[in-house]
């Protein structure tokens, strides 16, 4: 674990992990776990304070293994990728040629969309490669975040694409040129077939990953833009009515646009260090608070490595007399089954035992402790 990296997190005032989660039993054991608006449990006079050194050093560190497996091994997603590929490939360069002769903004721009296609499938081969390299000294989280790189550039791609098509529809949709709606409707058909069978072979490989999940949004995106396309041909060739053309081209850029920005949305929570999706880190701390001879759990961290490969850190200190291995097996056991967080690095220490103080009247009583 890297050690450098937790200690930063914990000087950002801003994290999640400043949230103090402290839980005591009251009235034939109801569990009382309180947390203010801003997520930090105010001890009154005479509390124990834990911002010092412990008075029990006694401290154990777990770290979870760190392979984690989503049912589809990275041979099954290299070989899926590599049949996508080539499915894109060989129909992208029919369909420019076509799209030439035919005149046909709707089939240049989903070739063009197809090129990205092909690009982001080229791309997701080498990072499955290069992720499974070993980190090296300097890497000690490995290279699993490589994918959520690749997920955010294919994001990138496909709003620059969408803005690009959206322009060129506008100034077609004011000038209309001619299309041959034959051409486009059998190309159109085509495509539909060939991008349903790559979409279907993809959504066999691991799409919890950024860096499948950005290339399958490619294929899906195209899939709708040939059924877009389809369309506008039956139009063109029912009406004349050209301008079908341009206005299939507005509706490809639309959901190019939307699946640019969930990938980046997506990469950039993760790159911010963000608790996943769906796992409140109070949530998280309350649940760990509400374990057997747990006193109090702060310093709490929840983020990704990449999607579906979360991380958690945290203190926890437990009643004096408690087992501080067995509550951090226990700990780490709830955590697996419960949230699904597999990597965890726990520092368990003993709480303060506390002395009753007496002080003259008029005077603020301390906090004498052991």
């Amino acid at each position: 674990m890297n050690h450098g990296l937790i200690e930063s997190l914990q000087q950002d005032d801003a994290f999640a992990g400043n949230a103090v989660f402290g839980c005591s039993q009251v009235m034939a054991r109801t569990l009382r776990c309180d947390v203010d608006d801003n997520e930090r449990v105010e001890h009154a006079p005479g509390q124990l304070d834990h911002s010092g050194e412990h008075g029990h050093d006694h401290a154990a560190h777990s770290h979870g293994a760190a392979g984690h497996t989503h049912g589809v091994s990275a041979d099954a997603d290299r070989r899926y990728l590599s049949i996508a590929f080539l499915l894109i490939v060989g129909f992208m360069a029919f369909e420019i040629v076509v799209g030439i002769l035919a005149h046909s903004l709707a089939l240049l721009s989903d070739a063009a969309h197809m090129l990205t296609d092909a690009g982001a499938l080229a791309l997701s081969l080498v990072i499955l490669r290069y992720v499974q390299r070993p980190g090296g000294e300097a890497m000690t989280y490995g290279r699993r975040r490589a994918e959520v790189l690749s997920g955010q550039a294919n994001g990138a791609v496909l709003l620059v694409l969408g803005l690009l098509v959206i322009y060129e529809s506008v100034s077609r949709l004011i000038t209309p040129p001619e299309v041959a709606g034959l051409a486009v409707t059998i190309v159109a058909a085509g495509g539909v077939i060939v991008n349903l069978t790559a979409a279907w072979v993809m959504a066999k490989a691991n799409r919890q990953s950024l860096n499948i999940e950005g290339s399958f949004q490619h294929i899906v995106t195209d899939l709708y833009a040939f059924i877009g396309t389809l369309i506008a041909g039956i139009v063109i060739m029912a009406t004349g009515f050209d301008r079908a053309d341009a206005i299939a081209s507005l509706v490809v850029a639309v959901l190019m646009l939307r699946s640019g920005f969930d990938l980046q949305r997506k990469a950039i929570r993760v790159l911010l260090e963000s608790a996943p999706e769906g796992m409140p880190p109070a949530e998280v701390g309350v649940a760990m608070a509400q374990g057997e001879h747990v006193k109090e759990v702060h310093d709490l961290h929840v983020w990704e490595l990449a999607p579906g490969h979360p991380i958690l850190t945290a203190h926890v200190l437990v009643a004096h007399d408690a087992d501080c291995h067995a509550v951090r097996r226990a700990l780490e056991r709830m955590l697996r089954e419960r949230f699904k967080i597999a990597h965890t690095t726990l520092q368990v220490d003993h709480a303060q035992a506390q002395l009753l103080s007496i002080q003259r009247p008029g005077v603020w009583p301390s906090t004498t402790t052991t």
